[in-house]
């Protein structure tokens, strides 16, 4: 089979599609023949090694796995022996942080770790709808969001922006959010009734003050936020922030002070799928899908996402 193979930490020129062998299930995995993956934020950060503390994570001095891929979407083509929930021609889809080497055209896949794919959406959408979404969910569910709150969404476009944004809608809130000119109409499509040319104003500059901030990119601050933060009002970010000070501020506006910061530490697949699966069910989200590119042109594909231009998700399809 093909697969995008990296051997040390680097650039997306680094990446190489090699011919390997086809893996062979354990008694509790299935094999899966991949449809569809993605290059998202986490994939960039495992072939970079950056920051430096996924060294820790995944390997100090070089990957503890050598093929890239953190999702996928598919259809199961042989289970091991001990697998009983599952079989073949199930379309499945998952993902892992960590690393599941799914940019390739096959994938062992625990069991216990194997979802179905809703009937009304198709692989790339399911392999779209997976690790933004999960972060998605753990920031409307750290937040203890009611009725009538104003709430800004910085980043809407991205893959956890677009669907934070999907997911906010379900509450009776106001929303407004950021993102560059081309698509303003989109995210309004998407929900926000006041959206943030981030390409001409600086929503930080303001008038107007929200009760949750929710940085989905990680380009802003706490102290940036927090004068346009109502009394109790909360700052979530998706990044660690510099020096890690947004963990700094998490402990210490915990102790003190009346605008807060909560670090979103993700739920479990477990708690997040779930729910994510329903509103799949219930066409109340829709993942956002930029464009596809073939295995061969997977350099370029993680190229584009490193740009910070993408809109919502970027696709290995794997039919091209």
């Amino acid at each position: 089979m093909k697969a995008a193979i990296r051997r040390k930490y680097g650039s997306p020129e680094t990446i190489q599609i090699e011919d390997i062998g086809i893996p062979t299930p354990s008694d509790n995995e299935v094999l899966i023949k991949v449809a569809a993956t993605t290059v998202n934020r986490t994939d960039c950060a495992n072939l970079t090694g950056k920051p430096f503390i996924m060294h820790f994570v995944l390997g100090f001095f070089k990957p503890g796995k050598i093929i890239l891929g953190t999702d996928y979407a598919g259809t199961i083509v042989s289970t091991g022996k001990n697998v009983s929930s599952y079989k073949i021609n199930d379309m499945v889809f998952g993902f892992k942080d960590t690393g599941l080497s799914s940019q390739a055209e096959y994938v062992t896949i625990p069991e216990k770790d194997l979802l179905l794919i809703p009937g009304n959406i198709n692989f790339k959408q399911a392999a779209a709808s997976l690790e933004g979404a999960h972060y998605a969910y753990t920031f409307i569910h750290k937040s203890p969001i009611q009725a009538g709150q104003k709430i800004f969404i910085n980043g809407a476009t991205g893959a956890i922006g677009s669907a934070l944004l999907q997911f906010v809608k379900q509450f009776d809130v106001e929303i407004a959010a950021s993102c560059n000119t081309k698509n303003i109409n989109l995210i309004k499509s998407l929900g926000a009734q006041r959206v943030y040319d981030f390409t001409k104003e600086d929503f930080t500059k303001g008038n107007e003050k929200y009760d949750f901030i929710f940085d989905a990119v990680g380009k802003s601050s706490f102290g940036k936020c927090k004068p346009i933060l109502n009394k109790g009002g909360v700052y979530i970010s998706s990044e660690l922030g510099a020096y890690g000070q947004n963990l700094f501020f998490a402990i210490s506006t915990a102790i003190a002070g009346n605008k807060k910061v909560f670090f979103p530490a993700p739920y479990s697949k477990q708690k997040t799928m779930p729910y994510i699966i329903d509103l799949l069910k219930k066409g109340k989200y829709i993942p956002l899908i930029d464009r596809a590119y073939s295995l061969q042109d997977i350099s370029k594909a993680y190229t584009y996402v490193m740009s910070g231009e993408k809109t919502g998700n970027v696709i290995i399809d794997m039919e091209i």
